[in-house]
């Protein structure tokens, strides 16, 4: 690689003939206040058909516009040898599929082993040179799409797509109970006053919105499958506690039950004969310990990400398979659901083949 990343390219039109440089980069190139700023300071960061010219010279039709980006690294990160799961990969975007259990970028006191340690890794080792961008964030636990941008550009114009809600995101998860087969979930979000690092629905809190419809019902749970229509930190989690259905095995967004019973996270088992013992509790409360006990994190997925290419202009969806522990808790479930239905079979009289 050289010293600039590949150039972005526009050819104007016969109905922009006259039309100021500056325009065209704004208007059309959809550059950015700051990133043009850079781009003025760069050698060959503005070329007006192969020659560096000021943004206020008129264009002509067919004339070739060309903005160039200096290559950057993200000399502050550790590059760590890491398996990548990638997903898609050009010279602007690179996607992923995130395992659970893993940080995206590091943070502080949390330096290394981050999924940004193992990308800087990844591209060193291949001779390129790019600054680590993601254009969002998935919670440590929660696996799979996760959006990287190779450069300012296409960072600014992914997001740009984000904030204008143009990318669909859609996320799996095994919930609790059996919520109704479809629902909008609009409850505002904001810090709980007693535990910051936690969210919680408030009337004060800022607008957000979930949208949600059930795939698959079992006796005691559901997968779902949902739709983001805002970003706030933890939304999916907050939203489905606040309608009775928790994320199996969250562990920070637990069912009711476990304050209202006084259960302890990591309750073993005991006999049925001991004080206090899960065959002693609430028929509701044993189900949900037993139910979390299948998760060692909340069993919350990003299945998919729609976007359209910054620079191709054409849609493109991602897709990452459901993890193997939720595989196993689908199983899990499928098989509690035999076990649920033979035993009101036995109950009823009626013979089991």
């Amino acid at each position: 690689m050289g010293l600039y990343y590949p150039p972005i390219r526009y050819v104007v039109p016969t109905h922009e003939d006259g039309m100021l440089l500056k325009t065209i980069l704004q208007k059309r190139m959809g550059v950015s206040r700051k990133l043009l700023s850079r781009l003025k300071l760069t050698e060959q960061g503005i070329m007006l058909n192969g020659t560096r010219v000021y943004i206020s010279v008129k264009v002509q039709a067919g004339d070739l516009v060309e903005i160039r980006m200096e290559q950057e690294r993200s000399n502050d990160m550790l590059p760590q040898p890491m398996e990548l799961h990638i997903l898609y990969e050009d010279e602007h975007l690179l996607v992923l599929n995130k395992p659970a259990g893993v940080i995206v970028h590091p943070t502080h006191g949390h330096y290394t082993d981050t999924l940004a340690n193992g990308v800087v890794h990844y591209w060193q080792e291949k001779g390129w040179n790019y600054r680590f961008r993601a254009v969002h964030r998935l919670d440590q636990e929660t696996s799979g799409v996760l959006v990287i941008a190779k450069n300012a550009y296409i960072h600014q114009h992914v997001s740009e797509q984000m904030i204008a809600g143009t990318v669909d995101k859609r996320y799996v998860a095994f919930v609790h109970g059996r919520p109704s087969p479809t629902g909008d979930i609009d409850g505002p979000i904001d810090r709980d006053p007693l535990e910051p690092h936690r969210r919680i629905v408030t009337p004060e809190g800022y607008p957000s919105l979930t949208r949600y419809r059930v795939c698959e019902t079992y006796p005691s749970a559901s997968l779902v499958e949902l739709k983001l229509e805002t970003g706030r930190t933890h939304q999916i989690r907050v939203h489905m506690l606040s309608i009775g259905c928790p994320l199996i095995g969250d562990q920070m967004y637990r069912h009711p039950l476990y304050s209202d019973q006084g259960l302890l996270p990591d309750a073993p088992e005991r006999d049925e004969d001991s004080n206090g013992a899960v065959g002693s509790l609430d028929p509701l409360a044993a189900t949900i310990m037993r139910l979390d006990g299948y998760m060692d994190r909340q069993a919350l997925h990003a299945a998919s990400l729609t976007l359209m290419h910054p620079i191709e202009g054409k849609t493109m969806v991602f897709r990452a398979p459901l993890p193997e522990d939720m595989k196993s808790l689908r199983l899990a479930l499928a098989q509690e659901a035999v076990t649920s239905l033979c035993n009101t079979t036995t109950l009823e009289g009626e013979p089991i083949e």
